[in-house]
């Protein structure tokens, strides 16, 4: 079953980066750090996808993959989208 889920994975990772780092500027290419982000940010980013994939995500994956879109690409390939 395979619709268009890297979009909406994408899709959802940027609207919680945008609301956890406070940016609403925010690109699918921004980069975490750069933005601001911290382990209490990546903590929350990682809770929010965890409550809307219902998938166990390691936090480690936000400062592996530090942009959306490569955040959502491994969340994809990994996990499985919602």
């Amino acid at each position: 079953m395979t619709t268009n889920t890297a979009t909406s994975t994408l899709d959802l990772l940027v609207g919680i980066f945008r609301d956890v780092l406070a940016l609403a500027d925010l690109t699918a290419d921004t980069d975490f750090y750069e933005a601001g982000g911290d382990s209490l940010t990546a903590f929350q980013i990682t809770g929010r996808l965890q409550e809307a994939l219902g998938v166990d995500l390691p936090v480690s994956l936000v400062f592996a993959y530090p942009t959306p879109r490569d955040l959502a690409e491994v969340v994809d390939a990994d996990y499985g989208a919602a």
